[in-house]
């Protein structure tokens, strides 16, 4: 057992698939797949086994959290307003986080049918690519350094107080921050964030995002799976840009297709995976619960902090 595992109770899928079992699942096959990411492959067995049961879990530290506030107001004689429950999702690029992100958005708003759950993604905290350039930093996107971690503090901490906030939109299609487009977050029950870099904060040591989380989730697959993964989305994002000039891949498209295949492992290689191996991965015992998958998106093993 790898040392940053031992405060980690490991527990195999047999296992937990029979903790808490629902036998209903509550969507159907085809909101699945709307809400899955590309080439990301997840059946409704997944959702019984595995994520209706994190479900109870996740009940558990949300009352556990609301029992927590209201002792502390006892404590304090004065009335808490109620805050968000806070879910942080991290991970390697191309791993699933997204897929699992939208699929907890869906169940706990159907489990907590009177709550509201938002789900927001760090992409759009990304500093816009002029500015990237301005600082020599576009061949470093997704690294920490391109990141507007105050504007990322100062959201979540508004959130937490209950303030609405506005932030800035990223688009997969054009691999940039839209100008002028905004989407304003309001106060909510529950706020799932999802992006790489989740759990650090390289900028400002005294806070970290990971600090305004009730319960952080780390999805987690061997490195090889994952750049099998990466290269077949990003084959599959060549196919989907063929007949669309103003999409970023469609450039891609006209180059011989080994050319191509060369550029995206050489981008997996020292982009992704170099910031998987020195900034994603080395906060994965920062989670609360760690989610393994196997080679075919599976999850085969489940970490639960003790």
């Amino acid at each position: 057992m790898k040392h940053e595992f031992i405060n980690f109770e490991k527990i195999n899928r047999q296992t937990w698939q029979k903790l808490h079992r629902d036998t209903t699942v509550p969507l159907t096959q085809e909101e699945l797949n709307s809400i899955k990411s590309l080439n990301d492959k997840i059946n409704l067995k997944e959702v019984l086994d595995i994520y209706l049961p994190l479900i109870n879990l996740i009940s558990i530290y949300k009352k556990a959290s609301d029992d927590l506030s209201f002792f502390k107001s006892i404590f304090l004689q004065k009335k808490i307003r109620s805050r968000p429950f806070i879910i942080g999702i991290s991970g390697s690029v191309a791993v699933g986080k997204s897929t699992t992100s939208r699929l907890l958005q869906t169940l706990l708003s159907r489990r907590f049918k009177w709550s509201t759950v938002e789900m927001v993604t760090t992409d759009g905290f990304l500093y816009p690519n002029k500015i990237l350039e301005e600082k020599k930093i576009l061949d470093r996107k997704g690294f920490p350094e391109s990141y507007d971690m105050e504007l990322l503090l100062n959201f979540l901490d508004s959130i937490k107080n209950s303030e609405e906030f506005e932030i800035p939109v990223y688009s997969h299609e054009i691999y940039d921050i839209i100008s002028n487009k905004k989407v304003i977050i309001q106060p909510t029950d529950f706020l799932i964030v999802e992006g790489i870099n989740v759990f650090q904060n390289p900028q400002n040591q005294r806070l970290y995002v990971s600090d305004y989380f009730d319960l952080s989730i780390y999805v987690d697959a061997d490195v090889a799976n994952i750049e099998t993964w990466y290269l077949e989305r990003f084959q599959t994002l060549l196919k989907l840009a063929e007949k669309d000039p103003n999409n970023y891949y469609h450039r891609f498209t006209k180059m011989p297709f080994n050319e191509v295949l060369a550029m995206a492992q050489d981008t997996w290689k020292n982009i992704n995976l170099a910031n998987l191996e020195k900034y994603i991965e080395p906060t994965r015992s920062r989670a609360d619960i760690i989610l393994h998958k196997s080679q075919n998106h599976e999850i085969d093993e489940i970490y639960l902090k003790k």
